[in-house]
C-alpha cells in the first residue's frame, strides 16, 4: 500500500516539505508508468522560441486571410484597443486595400522586452508590390505567450549570431 511521501526540496530560502501522494491517480508514479506520453519539459529558451514562432505566424496567417479576430487574438490585451482602431484603417494591417500574397519569419532572437521576431512582408496594392521587414516583439503574460509589438525593420542582415559567427549579407 502506497502512502504519503514527503519530499525535502532546498531553496534559496531554506527548507520546503513538499508533499507527494502517490497513489492509482498517475500523479508521482515512476517514468515507467507515465509511458510514451510522457514528454520531458522544454528549456526556457526553446519555448520561448517555439511560442514566439506560433504566435507571429498565427498573426502572418491572419493577415493573408484577412481574419481580423485571429490578427487580434494574438496580440497582448494591451494592444487590443489600438488594434481596433487601426487594423482595417488606410494603413492597419488588414486593410482592404492590401493584399499579403507572402509573409515570412527570418529570424528570431531574445531581445530587450522579449524575444524579436524577423518578418519579410510582400505587400500589392493594385498594381504596386512592395517587401517590407517587420520586428515583432513577443512576450509572456501571466502564463501565455502574445505579441507585444510591432516595428517597420527587423534584425539586421549582417550582424553576429547567437554562436557568434559574423553573417554578411550576398553581394
Amino acid at each position: 500500500m502506497r502512502s504519503t511521501h514527503r519530499r525535502l526540496a532546498a531553496t534559496a530560502a531554506g527548507l520546503v516539505l513538499l508533499p507527494v501522494i502517490l497513489g492509482g491517480c498517475g500523479i508521482g508514479g515512476d517514468a515507467e508508468e507515465e509511458g510514451p506520453a510522457a514528454k520531458p519539459a522544454r528549456a526556457p529558451a526553446e519555448e520561448a522560441t517555439t511560442r514566439s514562432r506560433e504566435r507571429v505566424q498565427a498573426y502572418l496567417d491572419a493577415m493573408t486571410a484577412k481574419d481580423v479576430a485571429a490578427g487580434r487574438s494574438q496580440l497582448c490585451a494591451l494592444l487590443h484597443d489600438g488594434f481596433d482602431l487601426g487594423a482595417t484603417g488606410p494603413n492597419g494591417d488588414f486593410a482592404d486595400h492590401f493584399q499579403v500574397p507572402e509573409a515570412a519569419i527570418t529570424d528570431i532572437r531574445p531581445g530587450p522586452f522579449g524575444q524579436e521576431v524577423s518578418v519579410s512582408v510582400s505587400v500589392t496594392s493594385g498594381k504596386r508590390a512592395v517587401k517590407r521587414p517587420l520586428l515583432f516583439t513577443v512576450t509572456r503574460d501571466g502564463g501565455d505567450w502574445c505579441i507585444a509589438g510591432e516595428a517597420p525593420g527587423g534584425t539586421p542582415t549582417a550582424g553576429p549570431t547567437p554562436g557568434g559567427a559574423v553573417l554578411t549579407p550576398p553581394s
